[in-house]
């Protein structure tokens, strides 16, 4: 029996923007219900993070929310089975108040996992671990260690994976307790990576900067041989463009509708033929335009700013190669959460 994983969703993210969840919805109506309809796919587990904020879901994303997502699930007769995230869980000491279990009571098809609990699907027993916290955190590591069931699915922490591009997670649980099972699927990093049995899926799109070009979408599981591959999303919405002195007329701007775009400027000669550059993009109905003319860092002889490098990798760089005398691990986390903050300023 093949069964659909996907985590992150995020519903309500960026304050509910309008046009990230017009893009949002080109994957579910376009990618991940026509899979389901064409593979008879009967069963999702959701593996945290459903929506985006935990103390508050405008009126607007949840009616978007279930008329995109949860009403189209219930009319195809598929069961969801929901793990709870850390954004879902409305305090961060316990998964008890959650955002999935409040604003859903009314579908039949969705069971909502608030403490570590071990289902049956299609034969194979899946161990599935929501967000642990100081509440739960011992019953849950017993729970884990206690399991027979051969793979667990949930909303992990764990040292040593990528969280996101340019940045490996230096803390949270060690991964010992889950070299037990045969797989392991993880939710609550944004993109993909894997260590051994562990495998964190990453989310189904492009949310922030960090993400572009970066593989997106959900995943299908096979619950008798426990294989899995990835089916990805081809949209994308963020998007680099390196300006050379471009002949404006001959620059194909059609793929740009309502994206976001960074230009990066690496030689510009003509300051008019520049700016129709720009007006070129803006007529096409882009969504947001970000110039970059230099690196706010001064570049040296000793470090150089790469071209394909992301602002997380580039600042982790910069501390890496800095003659700080304090933990620069401190440092790095002080700047992530910086700027996570800063990429849900509207």
């Amino acid at each position: 029996m093949k069964i659909a994983i996907i985590t992150d969703q995020h519903f309500g993210a960026r304050k509910g923007s309008k046009d990230f969840h017009a893009y949002f919805k080109k994957f579910y109506d376009n990618v991940f219900f026509p899979y389901l309809e064409e593979h008879k796919i009967d069963t999702v587990i959701d593996m945290g993070d459903t929506f985006d904020n935990r103390r508050s879901v405008d009126l607007w994303s949840i009616d978007w929310a279930k008329e995109t997502y949860f009403d189209r699930l219930q009319e195809m007769g598929i069961t969801l089975h929901s793990v709870v995230g850390n954004h879902t869980a409305y305090y961060k000491d316990t998964n008890e108040v959650n955002t999935i279990d409040l604003l859903l009571k009314e579908y039949k098809n969705i069971t909502t996992y608030s403490e570590t609990t071990s289902i049956e699907i299609g034969g194979c027993n899946i161990l599935l671990v929501p967000w642990i916290n100081e509440e739960n955190r011992e019953m849950s590591l017993s729970l884990i260690n206690k399991s027979q069931a051969p793979v667990a699915m949930g909303h992990l922490e764990l040292n040593g994976f990528v969280a996101t591009a340019g940045h490996v997670m230096d803390h949270g649980m060690d991964v010992t307790p889950f070299k037990k099972f045969k797989k392991v699927y993880s939710g609550h990093y944004h993109t993909r990576s894997n260590n051994g049995n562990i495998y964190y899926l990453g989310n189904p799109y492009e949310m922030f900067w960090n993400d572009v070009n970066d593989a997106r979408g959900f995943t299908i599981f096979d619950t008798e041989t426990l294989d899995h591959f990835h089916v990805n999303n081809p949209y994308r919405l963020f998007y680099k463009i390196y300006y050379e002195d471009h002949n404006y007329k001959l620059f194909n701007t059609k793929e740009l509708k309502n994206k976001i775009i960074k230009l990066i400027v690496k030689k510009k000669t003509n300051q008019k033929l520049f700016e129709k550059f720009i007006d070129k993009l803006y007529s096409t109905g882009i969504q947001e335009l970000k110039i970059i003319e230099n690196y706010v860092l001064q570049e040296s002889e000793d470090f150089v700013a790469e071209e394909d490098e992301n602002t997380l990798s580039f600042l982790n760089r910069y501390i890496d190669d800095s003659d700080f005398e304090c933990d620069k691990n401190i440092i790095k986390g002080i700047l992530q959460n910086l700027y996570a903050e800063a990429c849900e300023v509207d």
